[in-house]
């Protein structure tokens, strides 16, 4: 029942702000924007091409984390996990919603639950801390070459979180620190929790030395929002353009990290608000900025469709036999 209520209070906060953005905005200026895109699907097609790249780029990504820990999986495979977890990434709150669906079946295929729950986990918080560096050097870009003095506060906060995601991934990665918390699985009621603790220990300790990994990681992530910043660019070229590809790289990343937010269901209404936010902070209309979040909106469901096929493959061949079938084949 509690489930069910905060399901159905997400989904009244999407249709909540969605409902809001077109009030404010007018259905009818919306239309009239999006309505030159059908004319420049060219760049739609492109955009929704390189963000299947970004897609496979994430997953070479992952696959160099699990290298470090000397698990070896087959790209494919880790490229399918992520399709499922996009696809189901629609229907969870926030978008870390995917990251437990892709971590969840790549622990059932190697039987490693405690090493792939710290592989999603650096594999997430080196892309944060990519997308929050590039956010904190774009406004800082911003502030100087265009006098955006607006901005001024972006660049502060970004850099603030930044030294602060920083800080929790060093803590993360000390031994010193891991073994200091290890003392508290001392106290009866959290000795249970030892071996799990041990494992999860164990499996960070992989990436202290890992720094060839950990370095290449970043610079991965950093390409991936390169992809995604390129993609709503060419959505706005199909708008019409008129939007600063460098202002488009400041905002793409703090989006993202808005998307944190776990109050509603796939991100949707919280993606549009937070499109019209930021890229009212430098004059883009309203109506502009949200007709290219429901752009791309559309562009992350339909790349993760994919992930639903594999699911229902996946599940139709787990499906038990017959129990006539069965008895005639013996």
């Amino acid at each position: 029942m509690r489930d069910k209520l905060i399901a159905a209070l997400k989904v009244t906060v999407s249709l909540g702000l969605i409902g809001y953005l077109l009030s404010r905005v007018g259905t009818d200026k919306l239309v009239e924007v999006m309505s030159s895109a059908s004319a420049n699907y060219l760049y739609l097609l492109v955009a929704l091409l390189l963000y299947f790249g970004a897609i496979a780029v994430g997953s070479v990504k992952w696959q160099i984390l699990l290298k470090a820990q000397g698990i070896g999986v087959p790209l494919g495979s880790l490229l399918s996990f992520t399709f499922v977890g996009l696809f189901f990434g629609n229907f969870l709150p926030t978008n870390v919603g995917g990251d437990l669906v892709r971590g969840y079946d790549l622990a059932r295929h190697t039987l490693l639950p405690a090493e792939t729950a710290i592989s999603v986990l650096v594999d997430r918080m080196l892309g944060l801390i990519a997308f929050v560096f590039v956010a904190a050097v774009m406004a800082l870009l911003v502030v100087y070459s265009e006098g955006q003095a607006a901005l001024w506060e972006v660049a502060v906060v970004s850099a603030l979180v930044l030294s602060a995601l920083c800080a929790l991934f060093a803590l993360m990665l000390s031994g010193r620190l891991r073994a200091q918390i290890r003392r508290l699985f001392g106290i009866p009621f959290l000795s249970r929790l030892a071996p799990l603790y041990d494992r999860l220990s164990e499996a960070l300790s992989a990436y202290r030395r890992s720094y060839a990994a950990l370095g290449v990681c970043f610079c991965i992530s950093v390409l991936v929002l390169t992809i995604g910043s390129v993609v709503n660019y060419l959505i706005s070229l199909a708008l019409g353009g008129g939007i600063s590809l460098l202002h488009i790289f400041l905002f793409t990343p703090l989006i993202t990290f808005v998307l944190l937010m776990p109050i509603s269901l796939g991100g949707i209404g919280l993606n549009q608000s937070a499109y019209v936010f930021f890229f009212n902070l430098v004059g883009i209309p309203e109506q502009k900025s949200l007709a290219i979040s429901l752009i791309m909106q559309a562009i992350i469901i339909i790349s993760s469709l994919p992930g639903g096929l594999l699911w229902w493959r996946k599940r139709s061949a787990r499906q038990p036999e017959p129990a006539g079938r069965a008895a005639a084949e013996r």
